[in-house]
């Protein structure tokens, strides 16, 4: 019965794998029904200097002295300590300002207020209050937060495309990620350790997972609405209890 079950299923799967398949079109972000988890970790690493680590990503280690400082690839960032309670940021890539923040702790350092300015590629601004909770750390602002918010502002489109007669691309600005869905590891080329493994459920839900050296760093699980104008993708991050929600409809 088993077998049975499974070699239908890949049957299915595989007629999905054509132009023709449901989730292949283009998706814009329906930012009201989305919901986005950031998290962060600041390390003290000194007298007025900081290591700071964005959604698992290299750490910076910046004195917060207000000067531009290298940080992530092509980026510098400046951090400024206005008291003991209030820091400054600015991140520039080739000298042009892409975040502004102000970061406030509350008096009994439990949570982190961050009014954050993100400037687009096309010029425009998107200013989002975030409210950080703390979910490691005692004080000051060593620790690691995390926020739930709707992602205010961001414009994200999804296009999705057939692979190779087997699989999909995934396409959004800057990236693309292709995936067979035969539930085995792919390596991505290029891209040393890191692999793509990915099944279908059905003809309307799908999952894959981005491993790095084996280790699972993300999974994405993908719900094609009845009507097929309505994409949810779930996204789970290792170590993080909350998935991101991502509601895209179709274009």
């Amino acid at each position: 019965m088993r077998t049975a079950m499974f070699a239908a299923a890949s049957v299915t799967a595989t007629a999905f794998w054509t132009p023709s398949d449901p989730f292949v079109g283009k998706w814009k972000l329906d930012v009201s029904r989305s919901r986005i988890v950031d998290e962060m970790k600041v390390e003290a690493l000194g007298p007025n200097k900081f290591g700071f680590n964005f959604e698992g990503g290299p750490t910076e280690a910046i004195v917060a002295d207000g000067t531009d400082q290298p940080g992530l690839p092509g980026t510098t960032l400046a951090v400024k300590a206005e008291d003991a309670r209030t820091l400054t940021v600015l991140r520039k890539e080739n000298g042009k300002t892409v975040v502004s923040a102000k970061w406030k702790l509350s008096t009994n350092g439990r949570t982190l207020r961050d009014s954050f300015t993100g400037f687009q590629p096309d010029g425009s601004t998107v200013t989002v209050d975030y409210i950080y909770r703390r979910t490691a750390g005692n004080s000051g602002f060593a620790g690691t937060w995390q926020s739930t918010t709707k992602p205010v502002g961001l414009k994200l489109e999804l296009g999705i495309h057939p692979y190779e007669g087997k699989g999909l691309s995934f396409v959004t600005p800057g990236s693309i990620k292709s995936v067979i869905f035969d539930g085995r590891d792919h390596a991505v080329p290029g891209k040393d350790g890191l692999a793509f493994s990915g099944r279908r459920s059905g003809a309307r839900g799908l999952k894959y997972a981005e491993r790095t050296m084996g280790k699972i760093e993300r999974e994405r699980q993908f719900e094609l609405s009845r009507d097929g104008r309505t994409l949810t993708e779930a996204i789970r991050t290792a170590g993080r209890a909350i998935p991101d929600v991502l509601v895209f409809v179709r274009e």
